[in-house]
């Protein structure tokens, strides 16, 4: 028969052992200490300069985070098509190609932060075009990005705000990556086209003209969104919460020090040419030479760069895909923004 004193014992290490695991179960305890490597994917542009920043400055690891990869994508439809592999647990994208993967691909994908707002622009040869009518010209060239792209949908706002001919505007348009429409327009291949940041402010240095910005087509677009998968949401939500902690970080600083961040976010754009995915692009994205004054214009004048969100202006952009038919049906911003995480 167990003694007074014994049963005492066992009954203070229970209650121990009970507030222990009480504790454990808190917002500090074993399911936010749950970690694992991940995999960030991003693209080739300004739009991503925030990890861009963060990843050089080694932020992430200083949060205690383990990056097992971190790759560049020329557009954001590439990467939205990765991501449906299910290998990336993270990605700095446009919102856009994000809506078309978790509409059309099913992709369990959640916006957990802002990263800019606009970021895109008509560029022109000012030889040939230098109204919105030249375009209705004979032999005029534009080019843009794949259907389902922001800029594609840019290029409707343009002719439904222009009152241009649809289908005459879409015979004369040729669909290119961002670099490839960058060299047709130096060589002469295009007189016009509509490219993300920071083409179109790479152009200007090559004598184009910004005929036209995402601002001027359609006031408060979001531009780019960080996106997590599902599954780091539940499970390891920890990681989701140091990631968005690192991605306004990142942005704070492009704000605060413009300078130092077009020179970390030249550097890495440069490198990041020659190991792109798909491979098949990196040929024209390695040819390309990236260098900080661009990218200072890029970040401090076509960009907004803030991580807030606000899911009346995605519900406008899911709203947007179902009227271009890149996706079927609409569906609630609200299931698609999970904002819990912000620092």
């Amino acid at each position: 028969m167990k003694s007074p004193m014994m049963t005492c014992i066992v009954l203070v290490v229970c209650l121990a052992s009970s507030i222990a695991l009480a504790q454990g179960r808190s917002s500090e305890g074993p399911v936010f200490a749950k970690t694992k490597p991940i995999s960030i994917a991003v693209e080739f542009t300004t739009h991503s300069a925030c990890a861009h920043i963060a990843n050089q400055k080694g932020w992430y690891e200083e949060e205690g985070l383990t990056i097992a990869r971190y790759e560049n994508y020329i557009t954001g439809i590439a990467l939205a098509a990765a991501l449906a592999k299910g290998d990336i647990d993270a990605a700095y994208i446009c919102l856009i190609p994000a809506i078309n993967a978790k509409a059309n691909a099913h992709v369990p994908i959640k916006i957990v932060a802002g990263i800019h707002k606009y970021g895109y622009g008509f560029v022109v040869n000012p030889d040939k075009v230098k109204t919105i009518d030249d375009l209705k010209r004979k032999g005029i060239r534009i080019g843009c990005t794949r259907e389902g792209s922001p800029l594609d949908a840019l290029l409707h706002k343009m002719i439904e705000k222009h009152h241009l001919d649809k289908k005459q505007i879409l015979k004369k348009v040729r669909r290119m990556n961002p670099p490839e429409l960058l060299l047709a327009l130096k060589m002469g291949q295009l007189d016009a086209a509509f490219i993300c940041e920071q083409f179109p402010t790479m152009a200007e240095e090559l004598g184009f003209k910004v005929f036209l910005t995402a601002e001027d087509l359609w006031l408060n677009m979001q531009g780019s969104v960080l996106v997590v998968r599902e599954e780091l949401i539940n499970e390891y939500p920890n990681i989701v919460k140091k990631l968005v902690k690192v991605t306004e970080r990142a942005t704070q600083f492009i704000n605060g020090h413009p300078e130092e961040a077009a020179e970390i976010v030249a550097g890495g754009l440069q490198v990041a040419g020659k190991k792109i995915f798909p491979v098949r692009a990196i040929d024209v994205a390695s040819k390309l030479v990236i260098t900080p004054l661009p990218i200072f214009k890029s970040l401090t004048v076509r960009l907004v760069n803030t991580t807030d969100i606000d899911p009346e202006e995605i519900q406008k952009a899911i709203d947007a895909c179902v009227e271009l038919e890149y996706i079927k049906e609409s569906f609630r911003a609200e299931d698609f923004v999970d904002l819990r995480f912000d620092p």
